[in-house]
């Protein structure tokens, strides 16, 4: 009899997941399609800054807050403040006050100027002051009329750089037509997190359901079974276009049983009884 072994990484649910609904929602879809957690996308929505709304969801819904996204986005720009150390400072302390091991944080814009001359060594001192990761993300170039323009500083790509940690999204890869296994084997033991997503590599962020896109995703998934991987895979899908609730839960649903049915690994066979 051949059996698998299933590493102890969780399977969130990113509150980006469930948009145009709201945070409040993502915990309760999660826990009742059996998710381990939430990644905290932190967007306008008043309580996915408020670490007392949150606390109070992931206790009445025993939702653990596995991630917080810092406001990374053009349109966050205004959360927390407009700069963009202290945007970071803010997730910090959020992930400290709720438990949660990681922050998600995307490299700088390039006119960021001078955040992005400290970028890496900024976030070097800050996981000298935390045990909170700072999983810095693959982002992806913007494509039109067959040019490509790189709005990050030093680069999209991160894994060449010296960081402690990685996050690596699969839509992102699809987008800037990488290679999502080499960026993840140039990650290595770094890479903690995941979002698990799927695209088609147009020029567009498309967060597919894993499997209905072209990136590897169920190999991916198997290599970091294989790896004993421990950190956290979060599914983040884009549901805007869902015609009701009915349909935005089942697609993340497909999404939680893709990313478990191909997060196992072979093991030997079992011992003759």
């Amino acid at each position: 009899m051949t059996v698998v072994r299933v590493p102890d990484a969780k399977v969130a649910l990113s509150t980006a997941s469930v948009y145009p609904e709201s945070t409040a929602t993502a915990f309760e879809i999660a826990a009742r399609l059996g998710y381990d957690g939430v990644e905290v996308m932190v967007t306008p929505d008043p309580v996915s800054q408020d670490v007392d709304a949150l606390r109070k969801l992931s206790d009445y819904h025993g939702v653990a807050i596995l991630a917080i996204h810092a406001p990374c986005l053009i349109i966050t720009r205004q959360v927390w403040g407009t700069e963009p150390w202290g945007k970071l400072v803010k997730a910090r302390d959020v992930a400290e006050a709720l438990g949660s091991p990681t922050v998600v944080v995307h490299p700088p814009f390039r006119w960021q100027r001078e955040y992005a001359r400290d970028f890496i060594a900024g976030i070097e001192r800050m996981a000298n002051e935390t045990s909170v990761r700072f999983a810095v993300e693959n982002m992806f170039p913007l494509r039109a009329r067959g040019r490509a323009v790189v709005p990050y500083s030093p680069d999209y790509d991160p894994s060449e750089e010296d960081f402690r940690h990685f996050t690596l999204d699969l839509s992102h890869t699809a987008v800037s037509q990488s290679d999502a296994l080499a960026m993840a084997g140039r990650m290595g033991e770094r890479l903690t997190h995941i979002h698990i997503a799927d695209g088609l590599g147009s020029a567009r962020d498309e967060h597919l359901v894993p499997g209905r896109g072209t990136q590897p995703c169920a190999e991916l998934l198997e290599d970091l079974a294989t790896r004993g991987f421990d950190g956290t895979v979060v599914v983040e899908i884009n549901t805007r276009r869902s015609e009701d609730r009915a349909d935005r839960e089942a697609d993340i649903a497909e999404a939680l049983a893709f990313t478990r049915l191909h997060l196992v690994a072979p093991a030997l066979p079992a011992a003759s009884k």
